[in-house]
């Protein structure tokens, strides 16, 4: 027997998730009763666990066993490219659908903390329809809506709910930062696309101590599930839980000016002001540091130049289409140079919030929180008396 089709299987899969802690023994009838591969189409693309890439695409049809091995597996899998426009058998340039990594998918639905048929739940982002059928499964059909963007993404859930049984839960297909105001008031909310604005009508359409799950993350980078209460006064709080790495919600996705705006055709170092550091750039590769980054540092984002030696450029932009920092990373050196040019000194505010951060024993996500208000997003270190400052007051 080819043991690799003996191991890929939902006992093995439930074996690994239980032993993680990620699957809880409440949900394990569930994750039983509702199979994964049920949801997963025929072509696949892999990802490594951390979600920050994928691998070859496998094609049921052609590697049944291969297909099986990835659908049982601790992995995301991207199941459409290009918001549907990529056709061909090979990497398309941005995911823009899958089914989410199991362990995040039952880490997520724990910290939603739904009750049996008790909860009413809206789901944004319905995928291939597995979380939608895990949630009904949990609570029935009739108490889960979800919302699905993309038209085609909708349909084929849909097909596949009504194919698992009946009844399903509703799938809608429309903008998810509107919600669903036909059922409100639920008692829970779940994303599984990331965003960097709680949208306020989740807010609203939840019920006053419902729960809101969902990935955020700033601009610059990094991303964190969010657990948020709702409150009578209107506002939304609660920690980060865990890492994540979603697709973005279609309607944030930025709109970054191009590398070209900053410089107007002038050559490099233009009139940008020279200086050296010594915080290495590769200090600032990993999620944690960038989410802090992205907190600390709003309305600006990064991109690496590599080069054939490893050496590579750190620029980072600001959403003004002005102000640009470019810092010059090589192996084994001990300061790095750093131009900027400007309203805003990027560099310095990176340099400040990375400092800000590490002055307090780096503290990991959990240990962060979030307010959302009708007028504002307030992040915060531990409790709301601690706002996370914004790196320009700490220059």
């Amino acid at each position: 027997m080819d043991t690799r089709t003996k191991e890929a299987g939902p006992e093995g899969l439930a074996s690994a998730l239980v032993a993680s802690g990620a699957l809880l023994s409440d949900w394990l009838p569930t994750f039983e009763a509702v199979p994964r591969a049920m949801f997963v189409p025929d072509r696949i693309w892999p990802g490594i666990p951390d979600g920050t890439r994928q691998t070859a695409m496998v094609d049921r049809k052609a590697d049944p066993r291969g297909w099986l091995a990835a659908v049982y597996s601790d992995r995301p899998l991207t199941t459409q490219w290009d918001d549907g426009e990529h056709q061909g058998d090979g990497l398309g340039t941005r995911p823009s659908s899958s089914s989410s990594q199991p362990t995040m998918v039952f880490s997520m639905l724990a910290d939603l903390d739904v009750e049996a048929e008790h909860h009413r739940v809206m789901e944004i982002g319905t995928g291939t329809g597995w979380n939608a059928c895990l949630l009904a499964h949990r609570v029935g059909a009739k108490n889960v809506v979800s919302i699905e963007y993309d038209p085609q993404v909708a349909d084929d859930a849909r097909q596949t709910l009504a194919e698992f049984g009946s009844p399903a839960p509703l799938v809608i297909t429309g903008d998810g930062r509107e919600g669903f105001a036909d059922r409100a008031p639920y008692d829970r909310v779940i994303a599984t696309c990331s965003v960097g604005d709680v949208p306020m009508a989740w807010i609203e359409q939840t019920a006053t101590g419902g729960v809101i799950v969902a990935p955020w993350g700033p601009l610059y980078g990094g991303e964190a599930i969010v657990r948020l209460v709702v409150s009578e006064d209107g506002h939304a709080r609660g920690r980060f839980t865990r890492s994540s790495a979603f697709m973005r919600l279609r309607q944030q996705r930025p709109d970054l000016p191009s590398h070209d705006t900053y410089l107007r055709g002038r050559p490099w170092p233009a009139s940008g002001r020279k200086s050296t550091t010594t915080l290495s750039p590769s200090a600032l590769g990993d999620w944690l540091p960038q989410f802090v980054i992205g907190l600390c540092v709003p309305d600006a984002w990064w991109k690496a130049e590599r080069y054939d030696d490893g050496s590579y450029t750190l620029w980072t932009h600001g959403m003004d289409g002005e102000s640009w920092a470019s810092a010059d990373y090589v192996p084994g050196a001990s300061k790095f140079e750093v131009v900027q040019e400007g309203p805003r000194r990027l560099w310095d505010e990176t340099e400040a919030a990375y400092r800000w951060w590490n002055g307090r024993s780096r503290p990991s996500f959990e240990r962060f929180g979030l307010t959302v208000g009708p007028r504002s997003t307030v992040a915060w270190l531990d409790d709301e008396t601690c706002p996370v400052p914004r790196a320009e007051w700490l220059r």
